[in-house]
């Protein structure tokens, strides 16, 4: 599995389920790769079609399959809402080194709840062999006693 650094860039969504019944929601997103969770900003009012273009950073080592978003309405007083959710398999721009921005179907319940837009780039992670340089004599052998009678 390759390990270095995965780019990803949360561009916007669309179509998305409003929650709110009497006003537009307030979405965010979080964004999961294994056991790393990082939360993008709120976008206020924007509703269904939302903008964000913000970065996020994810240090990526063995065993890393995929990108979790969860989307979410802010709500003030109340827990927020869940408005859906989207997997994204890491093998393709693994092999790629970078993917434009994608649209991506969000779904809650298994039913389609709009789209989000993301890109991805990988930056692979060079690994050095190490070689360690031993003498013989360190490596448990026979050695000549410098004592004498």
């Amino acid at each position: 599995m390759p390990a270095g650094t995965l780019e990803v860039l949360l561009v916007s969504a669309k179509g998305l389920e409003n929650t709110d019944f009497l006003c537009n929601m307030d979405p965010y997103v979080i964004l999961s790769c294994r056991s790393q969770e990082q939360k993008s900003s709120i976008a206020s009012g924007k509703g269904s079609d939302p903008e964000w273009n913000e970065n996020f950073v994810f240090t990526i080592s063995d065993g890393a399959e995929e990108l979790i978003l969860k989307i979410f309405d802010s709500d003030t007083g109340s827990q927020d809402d869940v408005v859906g959710e989207v997997t994204i398999p890491l093998d393709p721009v693994y092999v790629e080194g970078s993917l434009p921005a994608t649209a991506y179907n969000v779904v809650r319940d298994q039913e389609y709840r709009g789209e989000i837009k993301v890109g991805l780039t990988f930056n692979r992670e060079e690994r050095t062999t190490r070689s360690f340089h031993m003498d013989e004599e360190s490596l448990g052998g026979w050695k000549q006693s410098a004592y004498t009678d």
